[in-house]
This record gives C-alpha cells, sequence and structure tokens, in this order.
C-alpha cells in the first residue's frame, strides 16, 4: 500500500515538474520598421532580416488598417483594435468636444491619454503583473488608463538604433522581478528614405536597408546570450507609393468657398461641415470638380466602418486622391518644393492611401521559441497581432478588440518549448 502511495507521489512531482518546465515565462520584442513595404526584403535581400525569415514565420504582407499612417496604424497594432475604435483616426484630426486639432507634432496632444482608447499591450501588461518597456512606440508616451510602460522614452529621432539596441540588452539583463516580459522597439529608417526618394530608388532604399540590417543583426545576435525564452516579432505600419511632383493636388482649391474645417491633406482630407444640413449640397458640388480624386461621405461607412464610438473626430466628408496623387494645401506645397531641392528628386515617397492598394502592405516576420519555423502564412490585416501576443505572454485578450487569435495562432508551436 504504502508503495503505491509512494509510486503516485513520484509520478504526480515528475508531472508538476513538467508542466512547470513547460510553463518556462515567454518574452516579447515587438519591433516596428517605419514604411518598410511588403516587397523589401525579397527586392534588397538584406542578410540579417531574410536569415530571421528563414527560419521563422512570415506573412505574405500585412494589410494596414484605414487610414494607412503612423499613428493610427502603429496604434491599431498596439491595441487591436481599428482607428475608428481605438480613437487616432488620423494622423491629424478635429475634436470638436476639446475644440482641439490633433497633430502628431504637437507633443502636449501626443502626451496626453485623453486621445488614446483601447488597452495596448504594455498597459494590459502591466496591469496583469508584467513588466513592459519601450524605446519609442506611439501611445507609450501617454498615461493610456493611468498606466505608462515602466520604461520608457519620450520620442526622439536623434538618438540612433544602437543606443536604442544597446538598451534593449540592459533592460534584459535586470533581476527577473525587474526585467521586462514585453519591449516594444521603433526605428524610422526605411519611412524616412522612402518619403525623400520614393519606394523605388533602389540605390537610396539599399544603401538605407543595408545599415538597418546590420543593425538588427547585432540585435539578433545580442539576443542568443540571454538564457530566457525571447520571442521576436517584426511589423511595419505601413508600405509607399511613388508621388511624381506633377500629381500634388491643390487642396486649397478643391475646398475654395466650403463652410467647413478642413483638417490633414496628403492621402485623404477630412471636412467638417460649419453647418451638417448642407452635407448633400457640398457633397454634390465637390463631385463637380474635375480630377483624380474621390468624395466619399463618413455616414456611408465605406472607409471607416463603425461610426459610432468617434463619430466627432471623423467629420463629414473625406477628399481621397487617387493612388500616385496626393492633396497639398499652401503650406503643402511649399513642403515639397523645399523637398524636391534637397533631395534633388521630383518623385516622393507617400502612403496613406486605401489598404486595398497592395503598395500600402508592410511586414510581418516572427521568430522564437514558440513560433514555427518555415510557415508562410497568407496576407491578413494588422489588427489581429494584438491576440498572437496577448497569447504567448498569458495576458487576457479583451473582448472589445477587433483582433482574432484564430487567425495567426496557426504559426505558434502546439507546445510550450
Amino acid at each position: 500500500m504504502h508503495k503505491h502511495i509512494l509510486f503516485y507521489l513520484i509520478v504526480f512531482f515528475i508531472s508538476t515538474q513538467s508542466l512547470k518546465a513547460q510553463e518556462k515565462d515567454q518574452y516579447v520584442i515587438l519591433i516596428s520598421l517605419d514604411g518598410y513595404r511588403w516587397d523589401y526584403t525579397e527586392k534588397f535581400r538584406p542578410e540579417n532580416i531574410s536569415k530571421f525569415v528563414a527560419e521563422g514565420s512570415s506573412a505574405q504582407s500585412m494589410k494596414p488598417s484605414f487610414p494607412s499612417k503612423t499613428f493610427p496604424n502603429h496604434y491599431t497594432i498596439a491595441t487591436g483594435m481599428k482607428p475608428e475604435n481605438h480613437g487616432l483616426v488620423n494622423n491629424s484630426f478635429y475634436e470638436p468636444e476639446k475644440d482641439q486639432t490633433y497633430v502628431i507634432n504637437d507633443r502636449s496632444l501626443v502626451e496626453d491619454g485623453y486621445w488614446y482608447g483601447g488597452t495596448p499591450l504594455w498597459v494590459l501588461a502591466e496591469q496583469n503583473g508584467l513588466i513592459a518597456a519601450s524605446y519609442f512606440f506611439v501611445g507609450t508616451e501617454a498615461p493610456v488608463q493611468g498606466i505608462h510602460p515602466s520604461y520608457y522614452y519620450n520620442y526622439d529621432g536623434g538618438v540612433s538604433n544602437l543606443t536604442r539596441i544597446s538598451k534593449v540588452f540592459e533592460w534584459l539583463e535586470l533581476p527577473e522581478d525587474e526585467r521586462p516580459r514585453l519591449i516594444t522597439l521603433y526605428f524610422s529608417d526605411m519611412d524616412d528614405v522612402g518619403h525623400g526618394f520614393g519606394p523605388n530608388n533602389e540605390t537610396e532604399l539599399k544603401k538605407k536597408i543595408t545599415k538597418l540590417d546590420r543593425e538588427l543583426g547585432a540585435l539578433f545576435e545580442g539576443i542568443k546570450s540571454f538564457e530566457i525564452d525571447i520571442n521576436i516579432f517584426i511589423v511595419s505600419d505601413h508600405g509607399m507609393t511613388d508621388v511624381p511632383k506633377e500629381n500634388l493636388l491643390n487642396l486649397d482649391q478643391i475646398t475654395e468657398n466650403i463652410n467647413a474645417r478642413v483638417v490633414s491633406n496628403g492621402a485623404q482630407a477630412h471636412l467638417y461641415l460649419d453647418n451638417p444640413l448642407e452635407l448633400e449640397e457640398i457633397y454634390l458640388h465637390l463631385n463637380t470638380i474635375d480630377g483624380p480624386f474621390k468624395v466619399s461621405k463618413i455616414q456611408d461607412k465605406e472607409y471607416y466602418k463603425n461610426i459610432d464610438r468617434h463619430r466627432n473626430r471623423l467629420g463629414d466628408i473625406l477628399i481621397l486622391p487617387d493612388l500616385g496623387f496626393y492633396l497639398a494645401d499652401a503650406q503643402g506645397m511649399v513642403k515639397y518644393q523645399n523637398r524636391s531641392a534637397l533631395f534633388k528628386t521630383n518623385v516622393f515617397g507617400e502612403h496613406g492611401f486605401s489598404p486595398e492598394y497592395k503598395d500600402m502592405h508592410g511586414i510581418f516576420y516572427a521568430n522564437g521559441p514558440r513560433i514555427k519555423k518555415n510557415e508562410l502564412i497568407p496576407t491578413f490585416q494588422n489588427f489581429h497581432v494584438y491576440p498572437l501576443i496577448c497569447n504567448i505572454l498569458g495576458l487576457p485578450i479583451p473582448d472589445d478588440i477587433d483582433g482574432d487569435i484564430n487567425v495567426l495562432e496557426k504559426i505558434l508551436k502546439n507546445e510550450q518549448p
């Protein structure tokens, strides 16, 4: 009898220890390469990124949310919610309730938690007892739900990539009770060069991607020295398309004599009408203007599908140029003239257009102990990244997100390492 009890105790102990081994803490590093178009890796063959892709899982492309702008899509990746649901509906937009226009270069607004809805990954982590860290990621500078990552920095584009990477190593060397389980990183290199020269200037893009690849190679190599399970995700917020200088559309002329606040430009302009009763009249008027652009009523839900949560931020009418054309007000026209002189080119790179255009698509690469090797998946929408990272970190997935764990769960190994 005693022998049987001893046998079962031994089996129970072994099973418990095996289960504990399987439940080894997982770490996640989420890296954003701003403006890294879906086809850059295949086109330029950067050594370290290519190896990272070959040894892990990747998607044919990652489809951004509308509009394919930097702030809305970074925050979509961070929250698992479409822009019309999390509140950052564009890089700039008007908020009637505060009588303020959110713009991404106004530090007081960027650092104000009022503008940010949803539950970003770092907030969810901190709420559930995990430490989070960020070296630049949209939303981390604001106290969303009153919470910052335990470690974070206000954005400064002058900080080198290697400085950011070395800080990751410092964080991972911390004692376990101080060490972040979630780290977010941001690099702007490909967006910068893409805007300056367009996505088809192979000389300039290859130069920039080669440097970025060396820096990421240093990160990948350094990660190997840590005896912890680190899963790395590399994503981008959007792609890029060529806009010839002669394809600039004069937004001031298009909206002349219209009684409305016009906010944003580029791939879309939001019109907030002084008198909403004039909606049909103004819509019909804009449609009489001949040009390579489309006019859409917000209420038709053609681009923003859910207009209930942040209806006031969306305005009444959208003006959307065709791919390869770009709206510019008087200030924008001067900006492009200066850019043309600075980069000595008459072709620029831009984004913000409908995600249905493949040029707007970004990347999704994953590698780590929980990730399958040599797994290629079809194009998917970027809000599905959020529940995947929640799954790996053991975090509860909020009910109100747009992301679905079933979309990316296929790249996970069936058993814990």
